[in-house]
């Protein structure tokens, strides 16, 4: 038997659409008011600036940002909630920071990095946090601040016999890994392509290709000053490293928007790049940054060998003691900072 058809009475489909249209409009408003009411309370933190942003993660790395208690909240402004984040307002060794949680990814960096810059009067962006390490000169617990930075995330996905495209600046030969015997593999390769770039620096609505970005140099040679410092050599009571954890300034670091835990990748890598640290952020902040001509500086703390190390992934033994070693090396790095460049450029 054939089911009845239900009509609704067209004022009821109409009251339906009201009574949505309405709530829509409601929401639509609270979020309106919201944000204008944040952005009054930024106007009014701005008039206490200019700033140093510092932007890192996740929640372990704040963690021991916090827990090395160098961040002093202002006690008129603390902190303003804007589209999710919470941005932090203080002091860290006498200088006047604001401090935000990213997220993990390049979406969220960059996006985080571009709010802080629009909205805030940021002088320059620390990036801080912890990565895997490609490098077997360099140890879990040691923390790098690399020159320069690669996106190693934006592939083209070839055919197996494919030649390489025009902006293709490396390759992946999946054939070439594979166990027990060479051939051909279906998979084919991957070729290593450049990112669009637009910046201040160069011509308008024309990207430049660059495989590399560099960390801004003054800062950096400030950096330099700091190796040698000493680093913490042990997670807890009963956890500790048989070495003491050291501080390399000047090599070079990968991001991608995926995790590395695989020790033929990591070595690829490692050959193809030159690079220690591999993260899933520090390009994307780094970019942006450059791309309006601010000042950036990025640090990071080798937390695993991404992939390298035997049995299980050491992140949560040996990340919150990285993270920490990190936190150690930003506070430096502020302290260190001369005024005058923290000023302007």
């Amino acid at each position: 038997m054939a089911a009845k058809q239900v009509f609704l009475p067209i004022f009821f489909i109409l009251a339906l659409g009201f009574i949505h249209l309405f709530v829509f409009s409601a929401q639509a408003e609270a979020i309106s008011l919201e944000r204008l009411n944040s952005l009054r309370v930024v106007k009014r933190i701005n008039k206490n600036g200019p700033f140093l942003g510092l932007i890192t993660v996740y929640a372990p790395e704040e963690e021991a940002f916090f827990k090395a208690g160098v961040f002093r909240p202002d006690p008129r402004h603390p902190f303003v909630d804007l589209s999710g984040r919470r941005f932090r307002v203080g002091k860290v060794e006498g200088k006047k920071v604001i401090y935000v949680r990213c997220g993990v990814g390049l979406v969220n960096a960059a996006a985080a990095t571009q709010q802080m810059l629009d909205l805030f009067d940021i002088k320059g962006i620390i990036h801080f946090g912890i990565s895997g390490n490609a490098n077997s000169s360099m140890q879990i617990g040691d923390v790098t601040i690399p020159y320069q930075f690669a996106q190693t995330g934006l592939w083209d996905w070839l055919k197996p016999n494919a030649t390489m495209e025009p902006n293709d600046f490396a390759q992946f030969d999946f054939k070439s890994y594979n166990d027990p015997k060479r051939g051909d593999n279906q998979l084919g390769k991957v070729g290593y392509s450049t990112e669009q770039f637009y910046s201040i620096s160069g011509e308008v609505n024309v990207p430049q290709r660059p495989v590399w970005f560099d960390i801004t140099k003054n800062w950096l040679h400030v950096a330099s000053h700091l190796q040698g410092m000493k680093l913490d050599q042990c997670a807890n009571s009963t956890l500790c490293l048989p070495y003491q954890p050291k501080l390399v300034v000047g090599l070079k670091g990968a991001t991608s928007n995926f995790f590395i835990d695989n020790p033929a990748y990591t070595a690829f890598l490692f050959k193809t790049f030159g690079v220690t640290s591999l993260d899933m952020e520090s390009s994307a902040v780094v970019m942006t940054c450059l791309s309006s001509g601010y000042p950036v500086i990025a640090i990071r703390g080798l937390s695993d060998l991404a992939g390298s190390q035997k049995g299980d992934n050491t992140i949560r033994l040996f990340g919150p003691l990285a993270a920490l070693n990190t936190a150690k090396v930003v506070t430096s790095f502020v302290k260190s900072l001369p005024r005058k460049y923290v000023s302007g450029f």
